[in-house]
């Protein structure tokens, strides 16, 4: 018989994570104004909130960490992941940051000003963030079919670029910075962006003059995909096909806690020096000195490991098989989703699921909780209150995706703890007529709410 798969690795260390009653959790929801940010972590039985930083990392990561050199400037870690990245990325200049958000911070310090035009797909939370506290524009190009969850095609986080095209009609070259292009697209459900798109993107961006971005976190992941599912690719390495990606950008941001597999780090990168010459000011003051910015040695060393280790196919195909399987359960349950499964999580179809909640009552956000009530599972809403108010009317902004993300961390929980996630969305699905109501918000910020808001139920 044909040998079944097991994954690619071992385990040399376990964590103990405590099973609580629902009355408890009750009262742990209710005391942290049901957001599920708010709550401790020892209150949570499976954390899928995200996979940014809570993976697993390897042995050989653990090691490269002893050889870390703290030194403020100069430092023999930095130079050892500059070499990285170039090997890579193919990127010759770049900044570590803390993470991603900071990164975005630095670059577009560098590139926006106020009135400024950043096309995108699907830009994520903090992205769109960083561009509206400048009072610039996300306007949002992602193809139609992501809308439909139930639609099956093998890349559905692509860029539209017909729509991308109008913008570029539309505005002025000087009023466009950049193109931001997101790999693997999260906002529309962990979905990938094919080569073809990628580098019809690039062809676009540079027809009109305007620089390529790609938001890297979930690089090779994307790359994965592009292997397994577009035509030419079968053959190459995951490198290779990273290498090919990032010859069309101009400018990378990562948060690095992702497909770097840290618990804290990112950076940009970029192919333009007198770019890089601007973007050093704000390195210095939002991050630290231009060699370690936001990490410590260790973690730079950390990262170089990790960058090398998870663009070999076999973690890649451990991880996404994951995903997948705890997809193939949902299926089995009838439980409705974004459909192909995603490279890092599953987003519930919140809408399908729960469809007797008013959208002004926060659907997606309505499913998180009644997740964690259930079993103790903690996802994050990628709906309205994730979409924020419209900077000019101040309204609730209501996407076409009501989302429930469930995040899978890298090599930290096992196939019987999909089982359970599983398990508990059939039991909510199963009773959902019962779910007519949601909740209202009584505070907010005025930008990213969705970390520090409080709700109460209705």
């Amino acid at each position: 018989m044909k040998l079944p798969y097991c994954e690619p690795y071992k385990i040399k260390m376990t964590e103990a994570i405590r099973t609580s009653t629902r009355a408890e959790r009750e009262e742990w929801i209710r005391q942290a104004k049901y957001n599920l940010f708010k709550l401790h972590s020892d209150q949570v039985l499976i954390d899928l909130l995200t996979d940014s930083g809570t993976g697993s990392m390897s042995d050989r990561q653990w090691a490269a960490m002893m050889t870390g050199d703290e030194s403020y400037a100069g430092a023999s870690s930095y130079y050892r992941l500059k070499q990285t990245i170039e090997k890579i990325f193919g990127m010759p200049y770049f900044l570590p940051t803390h993470q991603g958000r900071a990164a975005e911070n630095v670059i577009f310090s560098a590139l926006l000003k106020e009135g400024d035009v950043i096309p995108g797909n699907s830009h994520f939370d903090t992205t769109k963030g960083h561009i509206e506290f400048r009072r610039c524009a996300a306007p949002d190009c992602t193809i139609d079919a992501a809308a439909d969850t139930q639609l099956e095609i093998p890349f559905k986080g692509e860029m539209d670029l017909a729509k991308l095209e109008e913008v570029f009609k539309k505005y002025p070259k000087e009023k466009i910075p950049c193109t931001v292009l997101t790999i693997t697209n999260n906002t529309a459900g962990g979905q990938p962006v094919s080569m073809r798109n990628i580098r019809g993107t690039a062809e676009l961006c540079r027809r009109y003059g305007i620089p390529l971005l790609i938001d890297s976190a979930r690089f090779a992941e994307n790359a994965y995909f592009i292997k397994t599912r577009e035509e030419g690719y079968a053959d190459k390495t995951i490198k290779e096909i990273v290498r090919e990606i990032y010859q069309y950008a101009d400018i990378m941001t990562i948060s690095a806690k992702k497909d770097g597999v840290v618990n804290m780090g990112g950076f940009v990168a970029m192919r333009s020096e007198e770019l890089f010459r601007r973007a050093m000011q704000y390195s210095i003051m939002f991050e630290g000195y231009l060699t370690y910015g936001g990490m410590n040695g260790r973690d730079m060393d950390a990262l170089a490991v990790g960058l090398d280790e998870n663009t070999e196919f076999d973690q890649l195909n451990a991880r996404i098989g994951q995903v997948k399987f705890l997809g193939d359960l949902l299926d089995e349950y009838g439980v409705p989703y974004q459909r192909p499964a995603g490279g890092h999580a599953i987003f519930l179809d919140a809408k399908q699921i729960l469809p007797n909640v008013p959208k002004e009552e926060f659907i997606a956000q309505t499913l998180c909780v009644e997740l964690y009530l259930e079993a103790g599972i903690r996802g994050v809403e990628i709906g309205s209150i994730l979409a924020d108010r419209d900077p000019v009317t101040r309204e609730n902004r209501y996407p076409r995706l009501e989302l429930a993300r469930l995040a899978i961390p890298r090599r930290v929980y096992t196939d019987n703890h999909m089982r359970v996630i599983a398990a508990a969305c059939r039991n909510i699905y199963e009773r959902r007529e019962s779910i007519t109501s949601g909740y209202r918000i009584a505070f907010e910020t005025p930008i990213l709410r969705h970390f520090t808001v409080e709700l109460e139920k209705l």
